[in-house]
């Protein structure tokens, strides 16, 4: 009855924990649809272009904070999870100092080249110089953004997940209500254009973070940026050592990642603009597809890192199991949605029925297997949880480059599948990510003793 009652609990927990990862995740994603309506259709195109030539580059960025975050929600979930107090305001110390470090030495260099940069990256000259102005603003205001993003990743690391959504949605609302004050110069001030964009999306972040700040410093939660905080922000060789082997495989995955979409897209030009639009389409309706697999594995990696350091090692499998249910229940039933409504969902975006039949296409031949990439980060956000992840990074990148890319190219050039090829390289890369990954996690990872990451010196 006892084991049956805390099942019921864990379920619970890990259900309302879900619930506004999710919803944070779908904000965002809306979030920045509203931004890119607001610049398209009052800037035009070009300054849309320009905002986009910018995004690899800020994707790149972003992904070694969204690294360090995961690592240091981790490490913040260990010491949570063992009471020791005074340990948690230490790796939360020692994460701002590095964050503050990496931060600064990022905003200095990409403010001073920027334009070169972007001239590396083959941005075309008619957008350049606005491109280029847009990128400097948020490449000087970097720290901000990158202490916000990282203060989030600790309060969910206490599990805590509603403070960081209600914060999002603070900071979406005042984004959109800057975006057309600075851009057209409302309420007396000049007018600012594109740039207007980038000061909105930065005043957006630190009013947010400033509110959250005197929110936590207000309620008397665990991670507000008290005496002692500040205290540890320095950087300590061993904490950094543990942060950045958490952090450097996430980021170089997400990069990688990021890589791939690059050389399909290329795959995928050579078929025309509809092949083009279809596949941009069908990325969009994707990222939301992935959200439960996302949001579960984020669920993980905190309520694994908490029972480690309770001390808990027996509850890692019924995490993890538990887990596997969710993001097949709530995968599965989102998959199905989008396969019934597939035609209605792509009109709102798409008008040629041509475009149309190749966007449903590929939603039919990829999408089911967005459940096997979401058993793949089940077990890989439970393995990060514990420290490993080396092998699960390289393993993920492997797949990707060895198997992903190849069949992509192989298939839409070397056989009568054309286009179809391409999309049939996401589920095959997949399956193959999910049997190595798996082999990894039973034959390897179960086999090694867990010990905490974070000493439990009180």
């Amino acid at each position: 009855m006892k084991m049956q009652n805390n099942q019921i609990s864990l379920t619970k927990s890990m259900i309302f924990f879900l619930i506004p990862v999710a919803f944070s995740s779908v904000i965002q994603s809306l979030g920045q649809i509203i931004s890119t309506i607001i610049v398209g259709q009052t800037l035009g195109e070009e300054s849309l272009a320009a905002i986009s030539a910018f995004f690899p580059l800020l994707f790149l960025l972003i992904s070694f904070a969204i690294g360090v975050g995961s690592g240091s929600s981790i490490l913040v979930g260990q010491a949570f999870g063992a009471k020791n107090i005074a340990k948690l305001k230490e790796v939360v110390g020692v994460t701002i100092g590095l964050t503050l470090l990496i931060s600064v030495v990022v905003a200095f260099v990409g403010g001073f080249f920027t334009e070169g940069i972007l001239k590396l990256m083959g941005t075309p000259e008619n957008i350049l110089e606005e491109s280029a102005s847009y990128a400097k603003i948020l490449f000087v205001t970097l720290p901000i953004m990158f202490l916000y993003m990282c203060y989030t990743t600790f309060i969910r690391g206490t599990g805590d997940s509603k403070t960081p959504l209600i914060f999002l949605i603070v900071s979406i609302i005042v984004n959109v209500v800057l975006l057309p004050i600075l851009m057209f110069g409302w309420l007396g001030l000049p007018a600012l254009g594109l740039d207007g964009a980038a000061y909105a999306f930065v005043l957006s972040n630190l009013i947010t973070f400033i509110l959250l700040l005197l929110y936590l410093s207000k309620t008397g939660h665990i991670i507000k940026l008290d005496k002692e905080t500040i205290k540890n922000i320095r950087i300590k060789g061993d904490l950094v050592k543990s942060l950045l082997k958490l952090a450097i495989p996430s980021s170089i995955s997400m990069i990688a990642i990021s890589m791939a979409g690059i050389a399909v897209i290329y795959f995928v030009n050579r078929y025309g603009s509809n092949a083009t639009a279809a596949y941009g389409i069908v990325n969009q309706i994707a990222s939301y597809v992935q959200i439960p697999g996302m949001s579960v594995s984020i669920a993980i990696s905190v309520f694994v890192a908490q029972a480690i350091g309770a001390g808990k090692q027996e509850s890692i499998e019924k995490i993890t199991k538990l887990g596997l249910k969710l993001s097949y229940l709530f995968g599965g039933i989102l998959v199905i949605v989008v396969y019934l409504f597939a035609e209605p969902i792509l009109r709102v975006f798409l008008t040629s029925p041509e475009t149309i039949a190749l966007a449903k296409g590929l939603m039919f031949i990829s999408f089911w297997s967005y459940l096997l990439l979401a058993h793949v980060q089940v077990i890989s956000a439970t393995m990060r949880a514990t420290g490993t992840v080396l092998w699960p990074t390289v393993i993920l990148i492997s797949t990707i480059w060895f198997i992903e890319v190849p069949s992509a190219y192989l298939l839409s050039t070397h056989t009568s599948l054309g286009i179809f090829g391409i999309w049939l390289a996401y589920p095959i890369s997949f399956a193959v990510n999910l049997i190595l990954q798996y082999l990894y996690y039973k034959l390897v990872w179960k086999k090694k003793t867990i010990t905490a990451l974070v000493s439990s010196d009180h």
